[in-house]
């Protein structure tokens, strides 16, 4: 009987069907190659296998099969589809998102894809041969060796010794495994004999050389895990007993310096020992290298770090490492890391949670990591924790509510003491003459006070780059982006304009291109301005900074980050990268520059955003036994969450915030689904934006908001008008996103709408 196979190939496409050659034998999960269209190869993953022939003349076959074993287990295609399902989209798109750059190559011809097939990097290893089977020929060989060969008796003695110790399986000769592997195989970069002498053994047939893929190594057996304080244990013994009591998912709510990571480790150390995996999420890709070392002084080699700084070859690697494993896998990573193939998932930790970095903004699909990794916890049958200072206020509504369960961390971990939070009025500063330049007088007293007791300083202000905007002062010109609907912003060190948007950069002018009569004047202030005055004000400090402009490598952030921790910089300038968990005992006063542009943004979560990142970089502060201070600037004092961010009361804020949002109908009270038309015709866009909101609205009714224009409403030469889809919590969401997606699709096939480019974002942040 002919056999047939759905696949799943790296486009926004449904999946397509391919004959199955009789000499060929495929599983679900595995890898392929397939010819698509006249003359295009692409790599796919063989979603189900079936007897029914598609209703076309000719069905192409697969052409090849690739690796050795399936890419993705019922659990791993069971992930796929939900997302494929939740966020709207293809599970071509899911593919894209999901698979390692390498791991899904094509090319024009099959041959050309073949060329490009990635092949793992293979590494050498040493067994005992045959001629060593057992304890007294492997005696006979040392006794010939070390009177003729003292160099080959000492690696072969190494070789032996190191086969028995450290190993865990049996190469059937009495001496254990060293390597990875249980086949009595040690790793030649643990072995301190050379090259060449090694090769002699092999030549006289007392060693085998193989070369195959390194596996996960398991490190150490015991570690080396931080006492915890009562408080600490208090909360650990919370968690524990809210997933005894059936819960999958915990909130960590402890505030900042309270110690977290202490208990993170202390679970993840449990799940390896019990032969589990682990996951642990962070936000930022900035903090992996930090929390990194800190995890490998504790659990060794087992530490795998995935994120997008990694080389392609690196990522593949590591995927189809973890593919192979059996379990006892520590992964640290940001959201991409949920796609990773974990077969024994035990723990899914979520850092800092509330990040809105784990929601991905750009392509398909727009995935919330933190919703993912609780989806994963469930199907597994494992627990997931979510840790914050700062909670999403769907979290710590789910917590509330008993769906999760909660544990609170109050106490700063030792000695440390909570910082002084102080609200500078800048408008009060301008009317006394207390204002220089972008500080106000209290806090260049505070900075001054710091540097002279020989302590460090980190100032935040949210906005990288010079200036916003360049304007002419006689004929109010502005520089702004031919491709987006933005203002060009000024970086003056490179004396270049940049959007910020589409990367458009142009030289930027010395005198009005409009009226050519004065000088261009920068409005506003980023950090690269900050920078500047503050070095001119203190020239004898040493000032650093961190934003997306300098931190152009990993290794120039880590030059960064080293500097200040060693105390070879005093200032500290940067954007929402110095918010993100660092922990420098150093750090005395934290200045916040300008709060009032977190507070204002035209977004229902805008004061919980700030909040969030303004408790977060106050936490920055006096982590150790002296107090910190914060300085923050603002027009408006009076501000009710500034005063919540200066008495610490989060309970405070989300209780006003949830009160609103239920009143107006938003989050967690209500899903989202923002749709986004794009069309380089504005007339077009608006009538299809017009017909599309029309027959929504005939299934949703008022649910329905929009077509409005966005803020930014043209990126690369593509205008934007938005729909929102308001549905109530009590509603059904399978129902709502049937009837969506059943609209969408019927908008895409019709001919005077089909050029118009809709993307969807569920649960948009």
């Amino acid at each position: 009987m002919p056999l047939f196979a759905d696949i799943v190939l790296p486009l926004a496409q449904p999946t397509y069907t391919f004959a199955v050659p009789e000499e060929m034998t495929v599983a679900e999960g595995e890898v392929v190659s397939v010819q698509f269209g006249p003359r295009k190869y692409y790599t796919g993953i063989v979603w189900r296998l079936h007897d029914r022939r598609p209703a076309v003349k000719r069905v192409k076959c697969i052409e090849r099969r690739l690796y050795d074993r399936p890419l993705l287990d019922e659990r791993g295609r069971a992930l796929w589809e939900w997302m494929a399902d939740y966020y709207l989209c293809t599970l071509g798109e899911v593919m894209r998102c999901a698979l390692p750059a390498l791991m899904k190559p094509s090319a024009d011809s099959s041959e050309a894809l073949a060329d490009g097939d990635f092949r793992p990097r293979t590494e050498s290893y040493y067994a005992l041969a045959p001629a060593c089977a057992d304890e007294a020929a492997l005696d006979a060989c040392f006794e010939r060796l070390e009177r003729r060969a003292p160099k080959q008796y000492a690696a072969l003695l190494e070789v032996a010794a190191a086969v028995r110790e450290n190993g865990a399986g049996d190469n059937g000769t009495g001496a254990n495994s060293a390597g990875a592997n249980g086949t009595g195989e040690v790793a030649r970069r643990l072995l301190a004999a050379d090259r060449p002498t090694l090769h002699a053994l092999c030549r006289k047939g007392l060693l085998e050389e193989r070369e195959h893929e390194p596996d996960i190594e398991r490190g150490e057996p015991r570690f080396r895990l931080p006492c915890l304080t009562p408080h600490q244990q208090q909360a650990l013994d919370a968690l524990r007993r809210a997933w005894s009591e059936g819960r999958t998912a915990a909130l960590l709510h402890g505030i900042t310096g309270s110690g977290k990571t202490e208990i993170y480790i202390h679970l993840i150390a449990e799940r390896l020992a019990a032969g589990e995996d682990v996951l642990l999420l962070v936000p930022e890709i900035a903090l992996t290298a930090q929390l990194i070392e800190r995890m490998e002084r504790i659990f060794g080699s087992r530490v795998t770090a995935y994120h997008s700084r990694l080389t392609d070859r690196r990522r593949a690697e590591t995927y189809l490492r973890l593919n192979r494993s059996a379990g006892g896998a520590f992964v640290v990573g940001v959201r991409s890391s949920v796609f990773l193939p974990l077969k024994r998932l035990g723990l899914v930790i979520v850092d800092e949670e509330h990040d809105a970095s784990y929601k991905q903004a750009e392509p398909a699909p727009r995935y919330a990591a933190r919703d993912v990794a609780v989806w994963l916890a469930r199907q597994a049958g494992g627990r997931a924790l979510l840790g914050s200072a700062t909670p999403s206020l769907e979290t710590w509504l789910h917590a509330a509510t008993g769906k999760y369960g909660r544990a609170e961390l109050t106490e700063r971990y030792g000695a440390a003491q909570p910082p002084t939070i102080v609200l500078s009025d800048i408008r009060r500063a301008a009317r006394r003459n207390e204002r220089y330049g972008h500080f106000d007088k209290e806090l260049l007293d505070r900075i001054d006070a710091a540097l002279a007791r020989g302590e460090q300083v980190m100032l935040f202000q949210n906005r990288r780059g010079f200036a916003p905007y360049l304007e002419c002062p006689q004929c109010g010109w502005t520089a702004r982006c031919p491709q987006c609907n933005v203002t060009l912003t000024y970086h003056k060190g490179r004396e270049q304009l940049v959007c910020h948007y589409c990367g458009h950069t142009e030289a930027a002018p010395h005198r009005c291109p409009s009226c050519k009569v004065v000088e261009l004047q920068p409005m506003g202030f980023g950090t690269e301005k900050i920078e500047e005055q503050i070095a001119e004000r203190f020239p004898a400090a040493r000032v650093a900074r961190l934003d997306r402009d300098t931190v152009t490598s990993e290794r120039a952030f880590s030059a960064i980050i080293g500097d200040f921790a060693a105390h070879r910089t005093d200032i500290l300038v940067g954007t929402q990268m110095i918010t993100k968990g660092f922990d420098f005992e150093g750090v005395s006063l934290v200045g916040v520059l300008n709060a009032d542009n977190l507070l204002n943004n035209p977004d229902f979560r805008a004061a919980e955003r700030a909040y969030q990142l303004l408790t977060q970089v106050a936490g920055r502060a006096g982590r150790r036994a002296t107090a910190g201070e914060v300085v923050i600037q603002t027009a408006d004092p009076t501000h009710p969450v500034l005063r919540q961010v200066v008495a610490g009361d989060f309970a405070a804020m989300a209780a006003a915030q949830l009160a609103e949002r239920c009143d107006f109908g938003y989050p967690p009270y209500a899903r989202l689904t923002v749709l986004t038309l794009r069309h380089r015709e504005p007339a077009v866009l608006r009538q299809g934006a017009v017909q599309l909101a029309e027959r929504l609205r005939a299934r949703f009714g008022r649910r329905v908001l929009g077509p409005i224009a966005p803020p930014v409403d043209r990126i690369r030469g593509e205008y934007m008008l938005s729909l929102m889809l308001k549905v109530e919590a009590g509603a059904s969401a399978r129902r709502a996103r049937d009837l969506l997606a059943d609209e969408l699709r019927r908008f895409a096939a019709e001919p005077a709408t089909k050029s118009i480019t809709v993307s969807v974002n569920v649960d948009p942040q």
